[in-house]
C-alpha cells in the first residue's frame, strides 16, 4: 500500500501542477515564461511541481479576501445588489411579500 502511495501522490501532484500551469494567465506567472514552467513540471515531476506551486504563480493577484470584491466571480444572492433590487421591484419596494402570493393575508 505504501508503494502505491509513493507513486500516486507525486503523480497526482504533477498532474495538478501541470494543469494549473497551463490554465494560469500569462500575467500571473512569475520568474520564467509559462512554457518553460510546463516543461519543467513535465521533465522533473516532483521538483518541478513543488517549485511551480511555491514560486511559479503569483497567488496574491486577483485573490479577493473576505472584505474585498474581486473582479468578477460568483456573488451570493444576498450580497448581489442587482438581485436585491429585483426583489424590491417584485414586491413594489415594500420589502415584504406581494399581495398576490399564496401565503396568509396579514
Amino acid at each position: 500500500m505504501l508503494r502505491v502511495l509513493m507513486i500516486l501522490v507525486p503523480l497526482a501532484l504533477s498532474v495538478f501542477a501541470f494543469i494549473d500551469c497551463i490554465t494560469t494567465d500569462e500575467k500571473d506567472v512569475r520568474w520564467m515564461p509559462k512554457p518553460l514552467w510546463a516543461i519543467l513540471v513535465l521533465l522533473f515531476p516532483l521538483a518541478g511541481s513543488i517549485s511551480w506551486l511555491l514560486v511559479g504563480r503569483d497567488r496574491t493577484r486577483g485573490a479577493a479576501g473576505p472584505g474585498r470584491r474581486g473582479g468578477g466571480g460568483w456573488v451570493a444572492p444576498d450580497d448581489n445588489p442587482e438581485f436585491l433590487r429585483s426583489l424590491d421591484d417584485e414586491t413594489g419596494g415594500k420589502g415584504g411579500r406581494k399581495k398576490d402570493d399564496d401565503g396568509p393575508e396579514e
